[in-house]
């Protein structure tokens, strides 16, 4: 019973752990959010220390069309959006305000979990100053 007890308060705690490890993974291996949202140095490798800090894209389609230049900061989440529509985000690939993210940015469609640990991950990250 005593034992029982213990895994039931013990329990959340390892979840929200593991969906901030599961988050980490998702952003960093799955989705290579770095790619984009990471500045890079003049040999165009990421920087590091500023993971996820927001960055120029520095590509351009070949043909014209809709297309980003600049990749916003992920660190902490956008400021412009609460944990909710982030995760609504990563589920369905409509910001806040019904409109589509523009290329390169590719609509996802996570798992509920799945958008609920990249946005646990997120808050985890010390936003840019």
């Amino acid at each position: 019973m005593i034992v029982a007890g213990l895994l039931s308060v013990m329990l959340p705690i390892t979840a929200g752990a593991q969906s901030v490890t599961h988050g980490k993974y998702l952003v960093q291996q799955v989705g290579m959010c770095g790619d984009c949202h990471t500045p890079r140095d003049s040999t165009g490798h990421l920087i590091a220390e500023q993971a996820l800090q927001g960055a120029p894209i520095g590509v351009r389609p070949v043909r014209p069309m809709p297309f980003a230049e600049q990749a916003p900061s992920l660190a902490g989440l956008p400021t412009h959006y609460t944990a909710a529509q982030m995760a609504a985000f990563l589920q369905t690939g409509q910001r806040p305000d019904g409109t589509m993210a523009k290329p390169p940015m590719p609509p996802y469609r996570l798992s509920k979990a799945d958008a609920w640990s990249v946005v646990r991950y997120l808050q985890t990250l010390k936003p840019a100053p």
